[in-house]
């Protein structure tokens, strides 16, 4: 099947654009690669240090030179419930590593926060700004250059983008990713959403919300819902970083422990030889078209639109908002998984998952077969499905037809006929919607703005009876030099409840919303940011806004030079204001970071001109 003209369009323009920089980085981890391992090449005090740590026969084989090895980077913890199960992969990895003839070394941990746990508080300004962090622990992780491959063990929202970013440093060394899987189905998510909203109208009790939770979040493993967790997995399964049919098998099933096992004898094959098969050659550009698609076919997480920008430029790639509009355009949505429907990702998985996701999608010519994966060549070994025969490991081809078309369809019978995640522009600037889980009628809204910088202040609002209205509220200050930009879910049930009483209502934030955005038609990543001068510092309460989901666009009805001249009310808080819960340690972040359509990112180059709306902020203070 050939790709689809659009697809094959927009791979092109991204391989044109990226020319430069791709060739660059692949020269450099050219230079990088060696016949053996690196480590054959250090001073002896370097290469005992190195082994010094190692007891039994590893050492030996480390000492002789003669062995691959295999680098652990891990976010484990056993705070997260999708990181709790890693605990026992190190020794899982280090057997099977040597059953195959190589080792395995724990070459360092990686930090793994959750942003469910730190959602409305000070830490989750912290939480953008982490990914960075775990980029650099990867780097420094593998900087001892005592690795011929590595396994990368996360799962959640930033952890597999930092992973995969500092992983891509190190473009010369074949790397997998490892995930842990779903914990199983809990409370349903709507009934979740139902509880939430009654606690928010004060008709539901503490106890009642807190029962709720504790019934959806009840074991070890991923959160159910379709949040950026469970996107992260899809997304690089399809990009051929995982093994097959790896991303949702449950923890504590021999099926994980197995495919867990199978990981790091592949990190051993394709460490050196004919199977050789650098992350730097696999995170290309037609890798990254596939993990867009496979992000819009699903209704992926909003946040894909930053980490899949900061990861492409990891490899050389410019990857860009208006390529997400353009095969959004052309790439159906074939997924149910709540918030954009009732289903959770076991649902998922039991219709067919990943494998029957990648045949439809190739068979239509909407996904490049032609890749290189940590499997082996062509993306068509994606078309299958893990399963123990025996207690041996193999694959089997993947379901022809899926097993319930209320969570997952063929591209010939889509829920809609574009992908979940659009883009809309303006003279607000230029933002993200995920349209996938707002009903038609609700995707264009024009009311009155409200003005709020804070989530706390929006509550307050709301509590107080101020918005029983037709309403945009507008919250700003929250963008990545604001405050790193945390995700605002604090806000979803109150706007759930306005919308439910009969207002139009929609979200306009230069903050995030991520995976779990719902009902509530709400413009993301607004950027420019309201913190470097962009046109959402100077609206008012009272400008009528218009969101218009169906056309991409957002609008102020003020006029240009009234909006222009308009003197700042607010701003992001001072370094003062700005400490506490370690906030004050990612002061330089904050001031370094690029805007949301660059990935949000410290890495790379970022043009001059995105500091001169700060720069005039900064005096007209």
């Amino acid at each position: 099947m050939s790709v689809h003209p659009v697809v094959a369009e927009v791979t092109a323009r991204i391989a044109a654009r990226s020319a430069a920089g791709r060739s660059a980085y692949l020269e450099r981890i050219a230079q990088a690669q060696q016949e053996g391992p690196a480590r054959r090449d250090m001073a002896c005090s370097n290469l005992a240090h190195g082994f010094a740590g190692i007891t039994g026969g590893d050492k030996d084989l480390l000492r002789a030179l003669r062995r691959p090895n295999v680098a652990i980077v891990s976010a484990y913890n056993d705070m997260l419930s999708a990181h709790q199960p890693m605990h026992e992969y190190p020794a899982w990895i280090k057997d099977a590593a040597r059953a195959v003839g190589g080792v395995a070394q724990f070459a360092g941990g990686v930090p793994a926060m959750c942003d469910g746990i730190t959602q409305g508080r000070a830490g989750m300004e912290l939480s953008l700004f982490s990914r960075e962090v775990i980029a650099m622990a990867t780097g420094i992780a593998l900087s001892h250059e005592m690795f011929d491959s590595a396994l990368l063990l996360g799962v959640c929202d930033k952890i597999v983008p930092g992973l995969l970013i500092g992983a891509l440093s190190f473009g010369h060394l074949p790397a997998i990713l490892v995930p842990a899987g779903p914990m199983s189905s809990g409370l349903p998510n709507s009934e979740k959403a139902r509880v939430r909203q009654l606690f928010a109208e004060n008709k539901a009790t503490r106890e009642d919300l807190l029962e709720a939770e504790a019934q959806s979040y009840h074991s070890p493993g991923t959160c159910t819902f379709y949040g950026t967790a469970n996107s992260n997995q899809l997304v690089v399964e399809v990009m051929g970083l995982h093994l097959p049919g790896a991303s949702f098998v449950p923890p504590g099933t021999k099926l994980r422990k197995s495919l867990t096992e199978e990981a790091a004898r592949r990190a051993v094959e394709i460490s050196r030889g004919a199977e050789y098969t650098p992350i730097g050659h696999v995170v290309d550009v037609k890798s990254v078209v596939n993990g867009v698609i496979a992000l819009l076919a699903t209704g992926g997480s909003t946040n894909h639109t930053m980490h899949l920008v900061a990861i492409a430029s990891a490899a050389g790639i410019e990857l860009n908002w208006d390529d997400f509009a353009e095969l959004s355009s052309v790439v159906p949505l074939l997924a149910r998984v709540y918030p954009n429907g009732s289903a959770d990702i076991n649902h998922f998985q039991a219709a067919g998952g990943v494998s029957f996701l990648v045949s439809t999608l190739l068979d239509a010519g909407l996904l490049h077969a032609d890749v290189k994966t940590v499997a082996g060549d062509g993306l068509d070994r994606y078309r299958q499905e893990p399963v123990l025969v025996e207690g041996v490991l193999q694959w089997r081809p993947g379901p022809p037809h899926s097993l319930d078309t209320d969570v997952l369809r063929p591209v010939s019978e889509p829920f809609a006929a574009d992908g979940g995640l659009r883009m809309l522009a303006g003279n607000l600037g230029r933002a993200v919607i995920k349209v996938s889980a707002v009903k038609p009628e609700h995707r264009v809204v024009e009311a009155p703005a409200r003005v709020f910088t804070s989530q706390e202040a929006f509550s307050a609002a709301f509590n107080a009876g101020e918005l029983e209205r037709d309403v945009v509220v507008v919250v700003r200050q929250q963008g990545p030099q604001a405050n790193g930009m945390p995700e605002l879910h604090k806000l979803t049930p109150a706007l759930g409840v306005l919308m439910d009483r009969g207002f139009k209502v929609a979200l306009v934030t230069d903050g995030r919303m991520s995976g779990a955005s719902g009902k509530i038609p709400a413009a993301i990543q607004l950027t420019p940011e309201a913190a470097v001068g962009g046109p959402l510092a100077r609206v008012r309460d009272g400008d009528v806004l218009r969101l218009d989901a169906e056309t991409g666009t957002l609008e102020v009805f003020v006029d240009p030079a009234e909006l222009a001249a308009r003197d700042l009310v607010d701003f992001p808080p001072d370094a003062q204001a700005w400490t506490g819960t370690g906030r004050e340690l990612f002061a330089a972040l904050r001031r370094a970071v690029g805007p949301a359509d660059r990935g949000a990112s410290v890495f790379g180059p970022i043009a001059a001109s995105h500091f001169e709306g700060q720069f005039n902020q900064e005096v007209s203070r």
